[in-house]
């Protein structure tokens, strides 16, 4: 375990405060079941930082989905201005960090490195106060819908279906989502092979990842509606929020369009909202920003009428899925599921197309497998 900790003399003496004591943060890379590849991107591992953040004799964690080096900016980086300082002022640390980075840049890199510690702060504090973190949060839904996430198009024609109908017919998924984009001329063939696999009953979503331009995203945006499409992700890329528009403007009925797992800052969710580019808002507390910044782009999509859904990471989510407004679903999102379910007691599992947080177990509920995480393990 990598550890930055504080010279004892500059603990609070504020018998109230609860002085930041530690602050460790590794990373692990774990090799994927099969190869897997959108329409932008291949890959055949992912990698996790887990963050820790100690005060008050009680350990927080917190993760996100990046490279390696965010477990360095952490210990090197964002430690500096987080250690010795009082837990419990979210906003305060929160703020802190987003100040140390103006000048590394904001968005990406730095932006998973905060919400890793972001997620570890508030699990931290609702630890400290023996809550439920979506308890703490102000709980809105006893439970979260799903949908199954995958359908990679490295995968054969019978993976896709058989991880199809898992999710429809085993978990009760109300939706599923395949990848498209990488060769577009089959894509149509297997829009029609994931309906068959799901039936009728079962929403179908698509995702190009911003594999192509807007007036090839509509003339498949037609093709896919006869197979009763009702989700297409980025059909252009999310920072073209003009083609983003006009797919949306000419999209067919019933057609949502859905983007801003890309979003690191509440700026960014404000611009794309201001330009009526989407149906459907998503962000990802693993990238803009943690619990915090997740909830400022909940309240975002709200004010403008929009729905949220929550992208990737179940498990992270889970909790604030459960309290804010506008939450129309949350991704289960075949990689991350797989890894949180090998390395995290605690972690959620699908049951009638649903994930429930376990009021049982204070904060977040979850804990690292360290045995089993360590055979992952990166030296950073």
């Amino acid at each position: 375990m990598h550890d930055v900790v504080p010279p004892s003399s500059t603990y609070s003496t504020d018998r109230f405060a609860a002085p930041i004591t530690r602050i460790a943060a590794d990373a692990y890379t774990i090799p994927t079941d099969a190869p897997e590849a959108d329409g932008t991107f291949e890959w055949h591992s992912t990698t996790l930082i887990v963050a820790e953040v100690d005060a008050a004799d009680v350990t927080g964690i917190g993760y996100t989905y990046s490279d390696a080096c965010v477990a360095t900016l952490i210990r090197q980086t964002l430690a500096e201005v987080l250690l010795s300082e009082d837990a419990s002022q979210l906003a305060r640390l929160w703020l802190r960090m987003q100040r140390r980075v103006r000048n590394i840049g904001r968005d990406g890199v730095a932006a998973t490195a905060i919400s890793a510690l972001d997620c570890a702060l508030w699990d931290l504090h609702a630890k400290r106060l023996n809550l439920p973190l979506v308890k703490l949060l102000g709980q809105a839904r006893d439970t979260v819908p799903v949908y199954g996430s995958g359908g990679f198009t490295t995968y054969t024609d019978s993976q896709m279906r058989e991880q199809l109908r898992a999710w429809a017919h085993r978990d009760g998924c109300r939706w599923v989502k395949i990848k498209i984009g990488s060769e577009p001329e089959r894509d149509p063939a297997r829009v029609r092979i994931a309906r068959e696999a799901i039936g009728s009953n079962v929403g179908l979503f698509v995702d190009a990842n911003g594999a192509f331009d807007s007036k090839t995203a509509l003339r498949h945006a037609e093709q896919f509606a006869q197979y009763g499409v009702q989700w297409f992700e980025e059909p252009v890329s999310s920072d073209d929020l003009a083609g983003l528009h006009a797919v949306r403007r000419a999209a067919p009925s019933g057609m949502n369009i859905a983007a801003g797992e890309y979003g690191y800052t509440s700026d960014y969710f404000r611009r794309m909202l201001d330009a009526c580019a989407v149906d459907v808002l998503q962000a990802d507390a693993s990238r803009c920003g943690g619990i915090t910044g997740f909830m400022q782009a909940a309240h975002l999509a709200n004010a403008f009428h929009v729905p949220l859904s929550a992208h990737c990471a179940p498990a992270l989510h889970l909790h604030v899925a459960a309290a804010v407004p506008g939450l129309c679903h949350q991704e289960w999102f075949h990689d991350h599921a797989r890894i949180e379910s090998m390395l995290f007691d605690g972690a959620p599992r699908v049951a009638d197309g649903c994930i429930a947080p376990d009021c049982t177990r204070p904060g977040c509920g979850l804990e690292l497998k360290r045995q089993d995480a360590r055979r992952f393990a990166v030296d950073t």
